[in-house]
């Protein structure tokens, strides 16, 4: 059983309630990461795709915005 200590109101410290004090912050599993055209065309040329210029920056929007909302 807990014993409550009784001390003068002068004595007590009052600080304002701060919610973000509680709340563990999570680290981000996936960091978002920016994918150049420079990397796609690349990666293209690894894996011997055909590409355009077109193809390289749908693609990047593509990662871009799956990235985001991941």
């Amino acid at each position: 059983m807990n014993i409550a200590k009784v001390v003068e109101s002068s004595k007590v410290d009052i600080e304002p309630f701060v919610l973000n004090n509680f709340i563990v912050k999570k680290k981000s599993k996936n960091l978002l990461k920016i994918v150049s055209k420079k990397e796609l065309r690349s990666l293209a040329e690894e894996l011997n795709l055909e590409y355009n210029s077109e193809q390289i920056d749908f693609a990047k929007k593509i990662i871009k915005a799956y990235l985001a909302k991941r």
